[in-house]
């Protein structure tokens, strides 16, 4: 259940940009499904092989920074060569994942900060889940009861209670239409790439720094938030690969979930750490089905309303956040520069083009040199994140 919801906020909540960047490329219907089509399989198959090898919740998706990037650069890129630019991107993931760098500069960030940005980036979320009484307050203010009521009789499936509460409310009140729906199998249509130094410049290099910054590093550290520690390597070279085969059918690029991923990762899936990786399988097939039915099935969880979706996944995402808001403030030694981190994080700054987990990151880490001296030469885990025996790994989770 906590998959299915992530599947839900994904496509109900960001898919959208997908479809404005198809638009602005002037793709064809036929296109537009291959798009679909690429890209769920691709974040199925990806993230249900690596759940499944790692016995962790590996969550992959879609870069919804690098989409919403999208719906401005293919304006002005012929689609031919925004594909090769994505092939381009897609080889330098894997390049990075081979090397092996990008696991030591993860480990190199303090367990607080970490905390801190994961809270300042799920901040919003959380927000969101209230902001939704001025806009619907019957809906939102059903949820948000619900919630509560459930987690003080039935905290394990509150979530999965608001879910199926909130469904029957909106199909009560018939808000959801679903009559124009015609059930139809997505077929992946290839586009020949074209490379070209503008494509490079002008897309591959910004997407490759977005899709990193915007996601695969918060996505790490999420997965450390919750304890878990699978190296980063094999996930960024496998997701690259999987983007390189399914770019030249449309798909942008795909990599380690962040936010949906922590519906996932945290206690609110499993109280046992070491079975939350089913809901990595769960989240990898529903993908694939989404795919093989392309555009119908997205079109379903785009009609829901908004306000399910924002409330949803506020209230999916509120033991997250306070676990990671307890982490950031745990360490006495660290706590300004993880309270900076997580305001700069909450900020969502954006300058030159890059989103603000980069910079509430950046900032944090700034924050945390000066204010100690320096950098550590490897983070240490936090008490709460060590695994040392399965026993140990419980009371991760608890403790998360």
């Amino acid at each position: 259940m906590a998959a299915l919801i992530s599947v839900i906020v994904n496509y109900g909540g960001t898919f959208v940009l997908v479809f404005q960047a198809t638009k602005v490329a002037g793709l064809s219907p036929e296109l537009t499904a291959s798009w679909v089509w690429s890209i769920s399989i691709g974040v199925g198959v990806t993230g249900l092989i690596l759940s499944w090898i790692a016995r962790e919740p590996i969550i992959t998706a879609w870069s919804t920074p690098a989409a919403a990037f999208l719906v401005t650069a293919l304006a002005t890129t012929p689609y031919a060569e925004a594909v090769g630019a994505y092939l381009i991107s897609a080889a330098a993931f894997v390049a990075l994942g081979l090397s092996g760098y990008f696991e030591k500069v993860i480990r190199l960030i303090p367990p607080g900060v970490a905390a801190g940005l994961l809270a300042g980036i799920l901040l919003q979320f959380g927000i969101g889940a209230f902001g939704g009484m001025s806009i619907d307050p019957m809906l939102a203010g059903l949820l948000i009861v619900a919630y509560v009521v459930l987690k003080r009789f039935t905290a394990r499936y509150a979530v999965v209670g608001i879910l199926v509460l909130g469904l029957a409310f909106l199909l009560i009140q018939d808000r959801v239409d679903l009559s124009g729906l015609e059930l139809k199998l997505a077929a992946p249509v290839f586009t020949l790439p074209v490379f070209s130094l503008n494509a490079l410049l002008s897309v591959a290099l910004p997407l490759f720094l977005i899709t990193l910054t915007g996601q695969y590093m918060p996505g790490m550290l999420v997965l450390r938030n919750d304890g878990f520690r699978t190296s980063a390597n094999p996930i960024v070279t496998l997701t690259g690969l999987g983007s390189l085969l399914m770019a030249p059918f449309g798909s942008h690029a795909f990599n380690i979930a962040a936010i949906t991923a922590a519906i996932c990762t945290g206690r609110e899936a499993h109280e046992d750490p070491s079975k939350r990786w089913i809901a990595g399988i769960a989240a990898g097939v529903f993908y694939i089905l989404v795919g093989v039915f392309g555009v119908t099935l997205a079109a379903v969880f785009m009609a829901f309303p908004a306000t399910f979706i924002t409330t949803l996944a506020g209230l999916a995402l509120l033991g997250t956040i306070g676990g990671s808001l307890a982490s950031a403030m745990a360490d006495a030694k660290a706590r300004e520069a993880s309270l900076i981190t997580f305001l700069a994080a909450a900020a969502n700054i954006t300058m030159l083009g890059i989103g603000g987990a980069f910079w509430g990151l950046l900032i944090g880490l700034v924050a945390y040199a000066v204010l100690n001296g320096r950098l550590p030469q490897r983070a240490q885990a936090p008490p709460q994140a060590i695994q040392a025996t399965p026993e140990s790994a419980v009371t991760t989770g608890a403790a998360n």
